[in-house]
């Protein structure tokens, strides 16, 4: 077996990782749907709370001490809904399952008070929680896929942790796990 190195290799970031029988629930309802695009494997799919990005190692666990060191919400549900589009549904070039539930962003508030406390900087970008099941190049409309989707019964689940992962070569490897 190989060891995976302390500090990541490739581009960081927190996220939330959905159980196995969610994922599986969520690939079987998108099965019927032609989704445009390069489709994310499902095992690489995660909400991220927070993305670093390529970093030193000082500052990889200066980030590791400070999400262990702050306060974390209770565990708490999350659901998984709709279908989205970024940046609109008729341009898309990421294609994406909704996210919902309230601890959630107060979450993704802890891994971005650990980064700016380990001089990464806050995030400026608005945090839209979201499961990005496929990237789409060139840009397509989507409108057609979303709307056949629409109402459908959210997917839940409890969250009691999260992870620090890495995508590395295409794909997603974990390096630390932080419980609730």
């Amino acid at each position: 077996m190989v060891e995976q190195p302390l500090i990541p290799d490739g581009r960081v970031f927190a996220a939330v990782k959905p159980p196995i029988d969610v994922v599986a629930a969520v690939e079987d309802r998108l099965g019927s749907v032609a989704i445009p695009g390069k489709r994310v494997p499902p095992e690489n799919w995660h909400v991220t709370l927070r993305f670093i990005g390529e970093t030193e190692p000082v500052a990889y666990e200066r980030w590791l001490a400070n999400l262990d060191a702050l306060p974390k919400p209770s565990p708490f549900r999350l659901a998984l809904g709709e279908l989205g589009a970024f940046p609109r549904p008729a341009r898309a070039t990421v294609l994406w399952v909704g996210v919902h539930g309230e601890g959630i962003t107060g979450l993704a508030e802890v891994a971005d008070d650990a980064a700016e406390a380990s001089g990464l900087g806050r995030e400026e970008r608005p945090f839209r929680p979201h499961l990005t099941v496929a990237r789409i190049r060139p840009p397509e409309d989507v409108r057609h896929q979303i709307e056949a989707r629409a109402g459908e019964e959210r997917l839940s689940f409890r969250v009691t942790g999260f992870h620090v992962m890495a995508a590395v070569g295409g794909r997603y490897r974990v390096y630390e796990t932080f419980e609730l």
